[in-house]
């Protein structure tokens, strides 16, 4: 008798390039759910659009100065205890919608989650600025991919352009307001980079609550 495979528990990891928190997240996500036995799937979308919808017209770490202000000293504290890189990006928020194309991409082809960690590495990291061509080209170069190339289709394709509204217009559906946001195959939302194990624990079923119980 041929056993039954086991199903493989999932999180979606939907992140905004230019969400501080996801950095954190992005670097330490598939290390976290290889020990859960958790799959991953990367989603990348936009912020700025569900943010509009709230009647905000930029980041509110920077419409709320003192959150702001514990926001930077707090990846300060969080990236070094990582052993992470950390620099402040200027300006802030960026403008990530090149980046994000570029990730769809990657994950139709199988290179996003590198592209990912290595657009927060330059970002957070380096505080260079992502949404020039001239930034993100030498990122995928670096992949062994073709980044002229690339960036060229990112910026023409029209399928490309409406997937990226798609997978954000998805974002929205599922009730997600901040990034980065973690949904489980049973649709269970968990926000922040601090509840990332708890996310990959109610994937797992080692959660303490109806997940477990199932």
């Amino acid at each position: 008798m041929v056993a039954t495979p086991k199903p493989v528990s999932s999180v979606e990891f939907w992140y905004e390039f230019a969400s501080t928190y996801s950095y954190l997240s992005a670097m330490r996500i598939e290390a976290a759910a290889a020990e859960a036995g958790v799959a991953i799937t990367w989603r990348p979308f936009l912020l700025g659009p569900i943010f509009a919808g709230q009647g905000w017209s930029t980041s509110p770490f920077n419409l709320y100065p003192a959150k702001g202000r514990y926001m930077w000293r707090d990846m300060e504290r969080s990236a070094a205890a990582m052993g992470l890189p950390f620099r402040r990006p200027d300006p802030f928020p960026q403008n990530t919608l090149l980046a994000a194309r570029l990730a769809l991409i990657g994950a139709q082809e199988g290179w996003v989650a590198p592209f990912s960690r290595a657009v927060y590495t330059a970002e957070f990291g380096e505080g260079r600025d992502v949404s020039k061509a001239e930034t993100l080209v030498p990122l995928l170069d670096g992949l062994g991919l073709a980044g002229q190339q690339l960036v060229a289709r990112a910026r023409a394709d029209e399928a490309i352009k409406n997937r990226l509204k798609i997978v954000t217009e998805d974002a929205q559906r599922h009730g997600i307001f901040g990034a980065p946001s973690f949904v489980t195959a049973d649709g269970e939302l968990f926000w922040g980079n601090d509840r990332l194990d708890d996310a990959l624990a109610w994937a797992a079923g080692t959660h303490g609550g109806a997940a477990a119980r199932r």
